[in-house]
């Protein structure tokens, strides 16, 4: 933890949203509910504008709301960064990756594509993202693996990421077989997050939450687990964790939110380049203005990083009522 009235060093990890544009319209996101600000894309020149601004950029997370494939230049923006050394991945619906996007993010030197896949069936992945495309998914899924050993080479590493939800979570044994079956060497299960302040929206409600499970769900996981060492795929959750852990919520401390690292540690930036504490901040509160931190098109990153509102934001987490973004959150979320 970054010392009182001390100021935190310019963040290594960041957040990026290169669209806000979506080709989906799932349950559980905030989209469903309506959009927080105007659809854009980022440009080229925002891109190199921003992490210019990071000149000790480690890692680079280039989505947050939205399908960052529907930007035509994030390959670019992708080899603008390895150039630096940074280490690349984003989230995707893969429903655009098709053999000429394979081709792009494996030459752009990407290191990881993270699937966001959360059933093992068409009817499954219906009832959540409200679509058809689970069979094209799967496909472009099986070509991307092959194509990774055509070509003898290991990166971009592939994972699928499930949304665990009180109704998708039978479907976790299924994923895991099929992430076997098509090369998927790892799964990632993640928490549903809902407002703490508002009824919800969508899938994104309290009652839909396995926050604290129960019988049921702990004997599915263990399932899910030996099926998944069987079939020589790793099962983990977001925030570097296990399921079981991310599932109980499990933090030191009665107050977890005081142990988050994220506020001094990492910044993320949406396409109209308001800038935002974490990339879970967005879900959690349906007050949007709490959480925008300053904006990268009007002033410097680092006098936004080092401005009054984020030291207010960072000093109020270390009370017993902290902003209402971290009330319901813990300290293993995505990473």
């Amino acid at each position: 933890m970054i010392a009182a009235g001390s100021k935190p060093s310019l963040p290594k990890t960041l957040y990026l949203e290169t669209t806000n544009r979506c080709n989906l319209r799932c349950k559980g996101c905030i989209q469903y509910r309506g959009h927080w600000e105007p659809k854009r894309d980022l440009s080229q020149e925002e891109f190199r504008m921003i992490t210019g601004q990071l000149p000790d950029l480690e890692r680079a997370v280039l989505h947050g709301i939205g399908e960052p494939l529907l930007n035509k230049a994030l390959p670019q923006m992708i080899r603008l960064l390895k150039k630096r050394r940074v280490h690349v991945l984003f989230n995707s619906n893969g429903i655009l990756l098709d053999a000429r996007r394979q081709d792009e993010l494996m030459d752009s030197g990407l290191d990881e594509l993270r699937i966001s896949l959360d059933a093992a069936t068409s009817a499954g992945y219906r009832a959540v993202r409200d679509s058809e495309a689970f069979e094209r998914i799967v496909e472009n899924l099986r070509r991307f693996s092959e194509t990774l050993g055509r070509r003898q080479i290991r990166n971009p590493k592939l994972s699928l990421w499930f949304l665990a939800t009180s109704e998708s979570i039978t479907e976790l044994p299924g994923l895991i077989e099929l992430a076997a079956s098509i090369g998927v060497p790892e799964v990632y299960l993640q928490r549903l997050v809902y407002f703490q302040d508002h009824d919800g929206y969508g899938l994104a409600r309290r009652e839909n939450s396995l926050m604290g499970n129960g019988i049921g769900v702990n004997e599915l996981i263990e399932k899910s687990q030996e099926l998944a060492a069987g079939l020589g795929v790793s099962l983990n959750a977001s925030g570097r964790t296990t399921p079981f852990a991310s599932l109980r919520g499990q933090a030191p401390g009665p107050e977890p939110w005081r142990q988050c690292y994220r506020p001094e540690t990492l910044t993320y930036i949406t396409a109209n380049g308001n800038v935002l504490p974490c990339c879970i901040a967005p879900f959690a509160t349906s007050d949007y203005q709490t959480i925008v931190l300053g904006n990268v098109f009007t002033e410097p990153l680092a006098d936004i990083w080092h401005g009054r509102p984020y030291q207010n934001f960072r000093e109020q987490r270390q009370t017993a009522a902290p902003p209402l973004s971290c009330r319901g959150c813990g300290i293993s979320w995505s990473l």
